[in-house]
């Protein structure tokens, strides 16, 4: 019998999870899998098709924005008509654009209400 990895689910450092719910449920299409408080959240689990990403509530005290950010490449099929569905909701800023990478992926990238780095990708095979 030999070990495999089946999954990753990535924990982001959330200032308030209940408005990060919101941000990932209205805004991204997530749906919530888990919370540890149904009022006052400070760990919840989001799902999306086959990914799951957790949230972790962190206190003011700790949070220093100069501090580099998690970054998250997600694969995805289909990467420009998710694109289009973000778009029309307004989630990023008018700059950001599908594009072509030199190491051959079809890629957008914006960040979530924490300054979370969240890129939608798909191999441009």
């Amino acid at each position: 019998m030999q070990a495999k990895l089946h999954q990753i689910h990535p924990v982001l450092p959330v200032k308030n999870v209940l408005e990060s719910l919101k941000f990932y449920v209205n805004k991204l299409g997530f749906t919530i899998a888990f919370a540890n408080d149904s009022k006052q959240p400070t760990y919840a689990g989001i799902r999306r098709d086959d990914i799951e990403i957790h949230l972790q509530w962190h206190d003011a005290k700790e949070w220093d924005v100069e501090v580099d950010r998690p970054m998250l490449r997600i694969v995805t099929e289909n990467v420009e008509i998710l694109f289009q569905e973000y778009n029309f909701k307004n989630v990023f800023n008018k700059d950001t654009k599908v594009r072509n990478t030199d190491w051959g992926t079809k890629e957008f990238a914006f960040y979530d209400i924490d300054k979370n780095g969240l890129v939608f990708y798909q191999n441009n095979l």
